[in-house]
Order: structure tokens, then sequence, then C-alpha cells
């Protein structure tokens, strides 16, 4: 899928799920290499440490416990060199309001988890193929919301 090492960084307070999604992007692309995290703040702390090499897309849960997803995000995009790096927001929840106004903070996808590995697979793979494509076409028209249709 991709020819260089792809990076992410996965926040998630949920250990269990942060296994599944790791699972899932190492079946899908066994090279990919995944930071995890449990909170945001520590997810901040390693965006905002000059040490740490930056993600090629984060993927954030939207309930954390200490800073959750929105804040996460709302952070992320304030900060000039963390801004233009993809946000994929998953959660179990498909509140629109709340969807609408992820969309205008500047997250670049809404995933809603699934409960099997295989439909999580299908859309991982999915948000992957988004990031190649804004590679080519940031102006690309991708619906925000991923579905497993």
């Amino acid at each position: 899928m991709f020819e260089e090492p792809l990076l992410i960084y996965l926040a998630d307070d949920d250990a269990e799920d942060r296994e599944l999604v790791v699972d899932v992007f190492k079946d899908i692309q066994p090279s990919i290499s995944i930071t995890e995290f449990d909170n945001g703040v520590t997810l901040m702390d390693n965006l905002l440490n000059p040490a740490k090499p930056l993600p090629q897309a984060i993927y954030l849960d939207l309930n954390m416990p200490l800073m959750n997803g929105i804040e996460c995000l709302h952070d992320i995009k304030d900060e000039k060199k963390l801004r233009d790096i993809p946000i994929f927001i998953y959660s179990n929840n498909l509140e629109t309001t709340k969807i609408e106004a992820l969309q205008e903070k500047g997250a670049n996808l809404y995933i809603v988890k699934p409960n099997s590995f295989q439909d999580l697979k299908v859309l991982l793979s999915k948000s992957l193929l988004y990031l190649e494509s804004i590679k080519a076409d940031p102006t690309f028209p991708w619906e925000f919301v991923l579905t497993l249709e």
C-alpha cells in the first residue's frame, strides 16, 4: 500500500480497543509503525516533543480521560507544525451535531467503531486509502463519515 514506512499515532484509553486496532493495521500492512497512547495528554506531550517524529496520521478516540478527543483535535489544529497531520476520529457515538463540529474543527474522517475485526479492517483500509489519495489530490471530495458501504 505505502512505499515508505507509515507512522501512526493511536490514542484510545481502552487497551482492548487499541490492541484490536493495532492487530488490524498489522494485518492490513505489517510495516505500519504504531505508537500508542492511553490519553490525550501523553499524545500531546509526544506531538509537541521536537525529539519525537511526527506521524503521518492520528487515530483519535473521542472519549478519553484527562484530555478527550475533541480537546486534542483543538490543540492539534491550533499548532502550526501539527495542523496538517490527518486526524481520524473514531467512536461509538454517531451524534450528528458532534460529528459536524469535529468536521468543522478540522478532523479528516470520522469512523464509527464496528463490532468485528473484519468490519474494522474494511474501515481502516478505507482510511489508509484516504491517506494515499490526499497525497495525490488533497481536494478530492471524501465522505467525512466512513461506513462499511
